[in-house]
Formats: C-alpha cells, sequence, structure tokens
C-alpha cells in the first residue's frame, strides 16, 4: 500500500532525482517549455511552483529562487 509516500522515485537515488528536478526546473524557468515525461512533469510541478511563490516577495525573494534553481 502507498498510504502517506509523497513522491515518486523516478528509478533514481534521491540525490540524483533532486539534482535532475532542480536542472528541469532552471530549464523550464528559463526556456519557459519542456519536454519531459508525464510522471516527471508530475513531479517537477509543484518544485517549480515552490520556486515562483517564493521569487515573488521581492528582492530577497528573487535571490533565495536563484539559489534554489
Amino acid at each position: 500500500m502507498r498510504h502517506r509516500v509523497a513522491h515518486r522515485k523516478l528509478g533514481r537515488v534521491t540525490e540524483h532525482r533532486i539534482s535532475m528536478l532542480r536542472n528541469q526546473a532552471t530549464a523550464l524557468l528559463r526556456y519557459e517549455h519542456l519536454t519531459t515525461t508525464v510522471p516527471k512533469a508530475k513531479e517537477l510541478r509543484p518544485f517549480v511552483e515552490r520556486i515562483i511563490t517564493v521569487a515573488k516577495r521581492g528582492l530577497a525573494g528573487r535571490r533565495a529562487a536563484t539559489a534554489t534553481c
């Protein structure tokens, strides 16, 4: 059973998965589109939305968002 399991593993270890999502988020924000698989896109969406929300909070937020990507 998958009760209370938060994210997909995407067949990768944690460090690889986080760096892949970071790279995809950077590419998405820079080029405004991305070609990827549906499960990766579904995992990427909350990651990017969090970055955008932080970036809306003035200059300090933009700097924090840039550090995250």
